[in-house]
């Protein structure tokens, strides 16, 4: 059963991850499709849809807290790639992943420079 908020959540995931994002949750629906529910629900329904921040804002805060946690790069190349997709800078990207040096380290920072690298390296031909 589809609900309000799955609805507000599954557009809201469109505006800030484009196909990506319908790839995540594919893949997470295959193996557990209640939570795939829950990731659009919550995250995109309840979170991401409320007013105040905008969506570029949303994603530096998300890139910078993905960085300083260290342990989740794939999770921070899904939103490295959202930040570029609602309209963030390569180096704005930059920026606040080397700001995270100065709060989680280094080798966090480094990770989450390489994540980068690896996102922007992929969109090499296209327009970011």
């Amino acid at each position: 059963m589809q609900t309000d908020r799955y609805a507000t959540g599954l557009a809201m995931l469109e505006q800030v991850d484009g196909r990506g994002g319908e790839e995540v949750l594919e893949s997470v629906r295959a193996i557990c499709p209640d939570f795939a529910q829950y990731l659009v629900e919550f995250p995109f329904g309840d979170i991401y849809s409320r007013p105040g921040l905008d969506l570029k804002k949303r994603e530096i805060a998300v890139v910078a807290a993905l960085t300083a946690m260290g342990n989740a790069v794939p999770q921070l190349r899904v939103h490295i790639a959202a930040a570029l997709h609602v309209g963030c800078t390569r180096q704005e990207i930059l920026e606040v992943i080397m700001q995270m040096a100065v709060y989680a380290g280094f080798p966090a920072a480094l990770n989450g420079l390489f994540a980068a690298r690896d996102v922007f390296d992929g969109q090499a031909g296209q327009k970011v």
